[in-house]
């Protein structure tokens, strides 16, 4: 099925009359929106809901969690990323993603608007006008205001009802008979769900009697400035949200005070972490790198903190984390823990960045999308406080996110560095150079020359610099940053139909450059538009033995980004030699390589190659197959299909020919299935290989 929703917590209890109504509202409504206080239940009962309903929407179920935002200016980027849109459409975000959704029937769930409010109900509002086919089911503590908004409010699980006992049971791993002290505690937590669960830690701890006493105790007294801490202007049941409250801040006096440092501390966290981050981030005083391991156990113990999923990452649920982040705003650390924070993402960036060229190539890479969210989090909090560390932040990975799609991103934090960074030399020179990959990804070519030219004159500088500050005795460092800026002169030049400028380009700055393609990144990307100038200018035989040399290093590397380019260049060059099966082979080679870095538009452009191949071969049924998963793979990032001058010919003349061959109706029915499948389906069948007979 189409879509992506995340697994369903297990432990979900009762909620039918609930699941109707939404059910319900959903078949007649465009615009649902669940309310309630924090820890209701809103996101479970959604994402129950959405996994009920996705059979009714031909194109999917999508989930976008809006936690992770503390603004609205990437909202319409994550939403864009939650529905697999790798826009690398230059112009309006919205348009993208209009677009994108404009012909689809599919359900678009947006957990946790109430902090984005008002910027979810314009993208909500401009969403639904573009697009007849979406339906939008939202959660949050107060309605969307949105003209044709149905609300449908969510109590809590009625306290002396059976569902709030059997969650509390579930939660705590033991059974209880409904008249003794857990009945009791489902009353005193008014049947709030999230209260219920951190009860039940505290009751495998203590055991339920215990737990009651306590819960008498605090909640009869009603200690309102003590647990007032989350107060906020709440439009639904306010007296609930102070058991909520109050309930939090239980768990939060029966912490021990490193669980309760380390609690707030965590609040600065937006996405999943990992013990190296937590420890990184929060350590400092009297918790120490041997203390917070247990600290960090203890909260996992009481459910302030999720376990750890199977990539041994941990997060804390939005409510918590708001809890922990006024007791650290109390304790006067929120500056200097964010400061800890993005030094630490800093830090991990320039790690990434290092292990780029080598055999962790991909797992940097995957590491880079892993902690994504909280790398934002970072270099919004240095483009405020220091615009020069937001320059090397952000040039370090802006790479990575436009080669995974987040092109939008990419720009915006390259744009907005390097206009408030002072910073010059390798910093600037680097950002500028990956600014000009995501324009000309972008296909903005007029905007990518200036910032071509301005690299190239920065690189110029800090060598020259770099060369004065050798010659009075400082540190000799690599010679890469004119490679990259011809690397980008040369990339544009081929974009553009200019292969001899292209090969000009790369080859003055190779010739003068110490080294060999596998010395540095700089120096093997260099080498990689090269080839493809070769290509362009009809050098076949020698682009293919260019090509093959600098693919076998990139195996002894376990390099996998130039390698799949080069697999791209190859097939291409296949196909211009006649030699279809080679073609294909090496398109395939290409597909699995830019399916493990998740490249969409790589993806994209190596199912074209595929398809062009299969046709010249005279497969027109597996060519309609593979071109309508490559145009599915084409919408999802925005533009209309592309590739090099020599490719697009070569698709559109064996394209015809296969037309011709099975027949125009056939061929349309092939490619219209593939189209509206699961592209994921489609490359799977792709990457099999031709058929065994």
């Amino acid at each position: 099925m189409r879509g992506h929703l995340p697994d369903e917590n297990p432990g979900f209890v009762g909620r039918r009359t609930e699941l109707e109504r939404v059910a319900a509202a959903l078949a007649e409504h465009r615009l649902v929106t669940v309310t309630g206080v924090g820890g209701v239940g809103k996101t479970r009962l959604a994402l129950r809901a959405a996994h009920r309903s996705a059979g009714a929407f031909p194109d999917g179920a999508w989930w976008t969690d809006l936690t992770q935002l503390d603004g609205d200016r990437l909202l319409v980027a994550l939403v864009a990323d939650s529905v697999d849109l790798a826009d690398h459409t230059p112009g309006m975000a919205t348009t993208g993603l209009c677009r994108r959704l404009a012909d689809d029937r599919l359900l678009l769930v947006l957990d946790s608007c109430e902090h984005l409010a008002e910027p979810c109900a314009r993208l909500v509002t401009e969403l639904l006008a573009a697009a007849p086919g979406l339906t939008v089911l939202a959660t949050s503590r107060r309605p969307l205001g949105v003209e044709g908004e149905h609300v449908v409010a969510l109590d809590p699980l009625p306290p002396a009802g059976g569902d709030a006992l059997e969650l509390l049971r579930r939660a705590a791993g033991q059974d209880f008979p409904a008249a003794g002290p857990a009945g009791e505690i489902c009353v005193r937590l008014e049947g709030i769900p999230l209260a219920l669960e951190l009860a039940a830690a505290q009751i495998r701890l203590q055991g339920a009697e215990a737990v009651r006493d306590q819960l008498g105790t605090r909640l009869d007294a009603r200690p309102g400035a003590r647990f007032d801490l989350l107060a906020h202007t709440e439009r639904v049941w306010p007296s609930r949200h102070q058991t909520l409250r109050a309930a939090i801040g239980w768990s939060h006096e029966l912490s021990t005070p490193l669980e309760r440092l380390l609690w707030a501390r965590l609040s600065v966290f937006r996405g999943p972490f990992d013990l190296a981050s937590a420890t990184a981030v929060c350590a400092g005083g009297p918790l120490d790198p041997a203390t917070l391991p247990g600290a960090l156990d203890g909260l996992v113990r009481s459910s302030v903190v999720r376990p750890p999923d199977a990539a041994g990452r941990l997060r804390m649920l939005d409510t918590i984390r708001e809890y922990g982040a006024t007791w650290l705003d109390r304790t006067g650390e929120t500056g200097a823990v964010a400061d800890r924070h993005a030094a630490h993402f800093r830090a991990l960036a320039g790690r990434a960045e290092t292990e780029w060229h080598g055999a962790r190539q991909l797992r940097w890479y995957r590491t880079v999308d892993a902690h994504h969210t909280d790398l934002r989090t970072a270099l919004d909090r240095l483009l405020r406080t220091d615009p020069d560390a937001a320059l090397d932040l952000v040039g370090s990975v802006a790479f990575a996110w436009s080669c995974r799609g987040r092109l939008r991103e990419a720009r915006d934090g390259l744009e907005q560095a390097l206009v408030l960074g002072e910073a010059r030399g390798r910093v600037r020179a680097r950002a500028l150079w990956a600014l000009g990959v995501t324009l000309v990804l972008q296909g903005e070519f007029g905007p990518a020359q200036d910032v071509s030219e301005r690299c190239a004159r920065e690189a110029r500088y800090t060598e020259y610099t770099e060369r004065e500050e050798v010659l009075r005795g400082g540190p000799d460092r690599p010679g890469d940053l004119m490679l990259d800026a011809a690397a980008l002169a040369g990339l544009l030049a081929l974009t553009t139909g200019r292969p001899m400028a292209a090969y000009v380009v790369v080859g003055h700055v190779l010739d003068a450059a110490r080294g060999g393609p596998a010395d540095s990144a700089a120096r093997l990307r260099c080498h990689l538009v090269r080839v493809f100038a070769l290509t362009g200018l009809g050098r076949l035989a020698e682009a293919r033995e260019q090509a093959l040399r600098l693919r076998a290093l990139c195996e002894g590397l376990d390099e996998w980004w130039t390698r799949t380019a080069l697999d791209y260049q190859l097939a291409l060059t296949g196909l211009l030699e006649g030699d279809a099966a080679a073609a294909s082979a090496h398109a395939r080679a290409m597909l699995e390589g830019t399916r493990r870095l998740g490249a969409s538009l790589g993806v994209a452009l190596g199912l074209d190659v595929l398809a062009t191949a299969l046709a010249a071969a005279g497969d027109g049924e597996r060519a309609a197959d593979v071109s309508g998963t490559g145009e599915a793979y084409w919408r999802s990032t925005g533009q209309p299909r592309r590739g090099l001058p020599g490719l697009r010919a070569l698709h559109e003349k064996y394209t015809d020919t296969a037309r011709a061959t099975i027949g125009e109706p056939a061929y349309e029915e092939i490619f219209v299935r593939a189209l509206t499948g699961l592209p994921q389906d489609g490359l799977d069948r792709a990457l099999r290989g031709p058929r065994q007979d």
